[in-house]
């Protein structure tokens, strides 16, 4: 076994000593909301967080919408692709003057469109998992992040967040490995305190939120 392993093991072995307090962390009031005031935090959060947010009803506009988006940023017809079906089985043969590929991004990348595993109304973060459908390149090369969430797929908060995705990975036997939480856009202000977009990642931040 690697050390990771080892440390790994010797936390999942750990047992509470008898007769110890169960602590439960104080959970904030705010995220705790459910249905369309939860999707609704999300969006406010999100994009006070500099975030733009666009609500899809049907799944086949996204390739349209992902046009306009281009046309309005006077970006190139082109970007690429996470592989994951939600995204990769879009009709995208439909829209010819968007040029596409599918895989990881590159330096020489403007445009990525991937999908999220969660989003969390609290902070209007999303949850993106690395793994070979969804290449972390995408979440970070591209100067414009395109991210299609499913409506169904908010929490209302972290501690939700991380249940479902010990759920969803086998109890955690099959956790990816990188969880990146993103909220808004990069940004940075430590050089003499003045904010600079796009400082460690995409400029612009543009979340597709898919009413399923």
């Amino acid at each position: 076994m690697s050390d990771r392993d080892n440390i790994l093991a010797s936390i999942r072995n750990h047992k509470r000593p008898s007769g110890a307090p169960v602590v439960t962390p104080p959970v904030p009031a705010r995220g705790q909301v459910a249905g369309a005031e939860r999707q609704a935090l999300f969006v406010e959060m999100a994009t006070a967080a500099a975030a733009t947010v666009e609500v899809v009803d049907d799944p086949e506009m996204i390739p349209e919408l992902v046009g306009q988006y281009l046309a309005r940023h006077n970006l190139p017809a082109r970007l690429v692709l996470a592989s994951d079906a939600v995204i990769a089985n879009l009709p995208w043969a439909d829209h010819p003057m968007i040029a596409h590929r599918i895989g990881p991004a590159t330096g020489q990348d403007h445009v990525a469109l991937t999908s999220a595993f969660a989003g969390i109304a609290e902070t209007g973060t999303l949850a993106l998992l690395s793994g070979p459908e969804t290449p972390t390149t995408l979440n970070f090369l591209p100067e414009h992040s395109l991210i299609l969430l499913q409506a169904s797929a908010i929490r209302g908060t972290y501690e939700e967040l991380w249940r479902d995705l010990r759920d969803a990975t086998n109890g955690g036997a099959d956790w990816p490995r990188t969880v990146n939480l993103i909220t808004g856009p990069s940004r940075s202000a430590d050089i003499e305190q003045k904010l600079l977009m796009g400082a460690h990642g995409p400029r612009k931040l543009h979340i597709l939120l898919l009413n399923d």
